[in-house]
């Protein structure tokens, strides 16, 4: 068993978490803690030539920003580097190593890339750097695959090659066949590296798994302080390092990396919380993208029961491509029960034919605003229909429901005496209940497939209160978005983010009640209301 080395990729993968802006203060002292624990490699950002110089991030244009943050730190005896994403930065923009700050460089690339990116690594060995091959997403590639990979590490011989378990999704046992097909092929001379994530929580098993593989050549394991990085986050380099004391012999500064953790990180982590979580177990449970469950959980109209039942649904080749018009169609398909719902129809638009119609929402402008409701229900006598919920202000005769975790919140309530009365319409995606609906009516009749929000739930309501011919409907409670109140299932989100996604849905909704024919009246302040006024 030879060398086990350890490196520190805080300033680059953990910039993930705030756009690599650091601030140039944090990244002077995470570098200098990092450098004074004694790791052998930090990684100091991005090299990207897509990016505009900032002395306050950890990504940059060229290897000449590089000299411009850091050339004034002292590294020691820690070799430094920093990563390129294959096709981010031209070749231009790396000057050779003898007149650059870094010794090496980095780059990850997903299988489809390697010939290209191995190519690459190639040039940059040959300007001097000593060259780290990072294969992207490592449970993509087949034995085969990655025999071909270590045939091409071997024609450039790069300093590494390196697994990136880039969805945390590797078991110790599936690591350790990943390394045996590399260690078996790959050049004795070329250092084999790990890189974990942490959404099964073994990030720091699968790092130590990796340490502990019995092999005639270096090995390498990344982590990050506080195991900073985006969604469930990485592998935390302070329990790596104490685990290597412990086992290795080596002899790295624990404190000098907990002062980092309390000077220049966890501000960070309050901030953009990391690590395990709901969400990124179950994407990595079903071995696809992130970005399906987020675009299922933001939906907020399935159980996580029905979640996992779609991401099944997702082709093996398209588990990991980010293949959004698949998951949208694949939802709308999910959803889509068709039934008869001519009967229900006949029968609703007996009751709201020609009344008054009172519709509450959720939102806090039905409370704020009670004693208004409370009016008009006196003064209107309006039947009575709340959506995903049961109000307070008021009692509702029906209850519409498109929503199984909603529902699922307010079944209690259904079965107290007082709500007995309350008669469910349900659109047809909900599977099943332990109260049977009163009347059910087509969820593929009642969304905008065309639309960019296809199923919002105000707006599907209206379209059955359109075949039902009511005298005039007033909406209570429907006060609109605003980037507060959208819960958003992606830390990649930022506040310009929510701000428009909220101006969208507002637009939306606001067009959709402006073009109705139905008679509408606002009893609570709304933002859909606003919108229209200014409009007319």
């Amino acid at each position: 068993m030879r060398e086990r080395l350890l490196l520190d990729c805080t300033l680059r993968d953990g910039g993930y978490i705030n756009d690599w802006e650091f601030g140039h203060d944090n990244i002077v002292n995470i570098f200098e803690r990092v450098i004074c624990s004694g790791v052998d490699i930090i990684e100091i950002g991005f090299i990207d030539d897509r990016r505009e110089f900032d002395i306050n991030r950890s990504i940059m244009p060229d290897t000449d920003s590089i000299e411009k943050i850091y050339g004034r730190l002292k590294s020691g005896s820690t070799m430094v580097v920093g990563m390129i994403d294959y096709g981010t930065c031209d070749i231009s923009h790396v000057k050779p190593c003898d007149e650059s700050y870094i010794d090496g460089i980095r780059v990850i690339f997903k299988k489809e890339k390697m010939y290209d990116a191995m190519e690459y690594c190639g040039k940059l060995k040959t300007l001097g750097y000593k060259v780290f091959s990072q294969m992207v997403s490592i449970t993509s590639y087949s034995d085969d695959e990655l025999v071909e990979m270590t045939r091409l590490a071997n024609n450039i011989m790069p300093y590494a090659v390196s697994i990136v378990d880039t969805y945390g999704l590797v078991n110790p046992e599936e690591l350790k066949h990943i390394m045996s097909v590399l260690d078996e092929n790959l050049d004795k001379e070329i250092i084999m590296g790990f890189h974990a994530h942490n959404n099964f929580q073994l990030g720091y098993v699968n790092a130590t798994t990796a340490l502990d593989y019995d092999t005639n050549r270096d090995i390498l394991v990344d982590g990050t302080l506080y195991g900073m990085g985006k969604s469930a986050g990485n592998a935390p380099l302070e329990l790596v390092a104490m685990y290597m004391n412990e086992h290795y012999g080596k002899k790295y500064i624990i404190s000098e990396m907990q002062e980092a953790i309390t000077s220049s990180v966890m501000e960070f982590q309050k901030k953009s919380p990391w690590g395990y979580q709901l969400f990124y177990y179950i994407a990595a449970a079903n071995r696809v993208h992130p970005n399906y469950v987020s675009y299922l959980m933001n939906k907020r109209t399935l159980s996580i029961t029905q979640v996992n039942e779609i991401l099944k649904r997702i082709p093996e080749e398209e588990k990991l491509n980010k293949n959004m018009k698949l998951i949208e169609q694949l939802y709308v398909d999910y959803q889509t029960s068709e039934c008869d719902d001519s009967k229900s129809l006949e029968a609703l638009k007996e009751v709201f034919n020609d009344k008054e119609i009172l519709v509450m929402g959720p939102g806090k402008n039905a409370v704020n605003y009670g004693d208004k409701v409370k009016d008009y229900v006196s003064k209107v006598n309006p039947v009575i229909i709340s959506i995903n919920y049961i109000p307070t202000v008021c009692h509702p005769n029906y209850m519409f429901v498109t929503n199984s975790t909603r529902f699922v919140q307010s079944v209690t309530k259904l079965h107290d005496d007082e709500n007995k009365d309350i008669k469910i319409i349900a659109s047809s995606n909900l599977k099943s209940s332990d109260k049977d609906w009163d009347y059910v009516v087509n969820y593929s009749s009642i969304i905008d497939e065309k639309a960019r929000v296809q199923d919002h739930s105000m707006c599907m309501l209206l379209r059955v209160l359109t075949k039902c011919l009511p005298k005039r409907v007033g909406l209570a409670g429907f006060d609109g978005y605003n980037a507060q109140t959208i819960n958003i299932f992606d830390e990649d989100k930022d506040i310009d983010y929510l701000e428009e996604k909220a101006k969208d849905l507002n637009l939306y909704a606001t067009e959709f009640v402006k073009n109705s024919p139905l008679d509408i009246v606002f009893v609570t302040p709304s933002k859909y209301e606003i919108e229209v006024r200014n409009e007319d």
